[in-house]
């Protein structure tokens, strides 16, 4: 570590490494990360053990794995749930770092419900400061052990298998906030169709969150490119950014890039 680093700073450091490292491999080990920062192990396994009380990993024998799945106890036994939350996971979460890095100390931000805007969450840096605005349930909870973010959760009706909050109170509680950077999830994005929920509900609150932004920045897997699903979100155009994945290729993303869309491959 840098000599010009408090003790402070550098458990801070080596905090977010870790958190990157398990976000990139799914696993981390003591022995490994002790040999990376310099420290011993017992040092290592006061960072996990400080990172498991702020929910951002769990322990296991030797080392430590992400705190995933969602183990919400309705969902615990439901193998859809678990499927799509599984689906295309390390791309996921690739992207999910990639726009993390995005996000600046003392900015307000806005999620929209999806397992990719959940990767957002989970790759927010150490003393991220920031305040995040959602109109989702699972969101608010994997931040819940977070001293270093506010969050704001909408009110509205909840739905069913994605823990979203929609209707009229949900987009008037949204139409409050200004914010700095909006990460969007979406079933499909197309160049000439737009941004498509399966949802119209849910379009309807992905609306007003774009409104209320910025910066406005899709994130989605390879699979989502080119597709369309039944409710339009808004045009392509009204988007500055495309976080996806290498699976993309250059056929997919050459239409957004015409658009002068900033498309970020991780």
């Amino acid at each position: 570590m840098s000599d010009f680093l408090t003790p402070d700073n550098a458990a801070a450091v080596r905090a977010q490494t870790i958190v990157e490292k398990l976000l990139h491999t799914g696993t981390v080990a003591v022995e490994e990360l002790a040999t990376l920062f310099g420290v011993s192990v017992v040092t290592v396994r006061r960072d996990l053990m400080e990172l498991e009380q702020q929910g951002r990993l769990r322990r296991t024998h030797g080392g430590a794995v992400p705190r995933e799945p969602l183990l919400y106890e309705p969902f615990r036994y439901n193998s859809s749930f678990h499927d799509q939350i599984d689906r295309n996971l390390a791309e996921k979460r690739r992207i999910g770092l990639a726009a993390a890095a995005l996000i600046q100390s003392g900015e307000t931000i806005s999620l929209t419900a999806g397992t990719t805007t959940t990767q957002v969450t989970r790759s927010l840096r150490s003393e991220a400061n920031v305040t995040v605005v959602t109109n989702t349930v699972n969101v608010a909870m994997e931040l819940s052990h977070r001293h270093d973010v506010r969050v704001f959760v909408t009110g509205g009706f909840l739905t069913g298998g994605w823990f979203s909050l929609v209707g009229p109170a949900t987009t008037q509680a949204l139409s409050q906030f200004f914010v700095d950077k909006v990460f969007i999830g979406v079933n499909g994005i197309d160049a000439q169709k737009g941004l498509t929920s399966l949802h119209p509900e849910e379009a309807a609150v992905i609306q007003v969150m774009i409104r209320q932004a910025k910066r406005r920045i899709v994130v989605a897997d390879y699979t989502k490119l080119g597709t369309v699903a039944t409710s339009l979100i808004c045009p392509t155009t009204e988007v500055h950014q495309l976080i996806t994945d290498t699976g993309a290729t250059e056929e997919q993303v050459a239409p957004f890039r015409q658009l002068g869309i900033d498309v970020l491959l991780v």
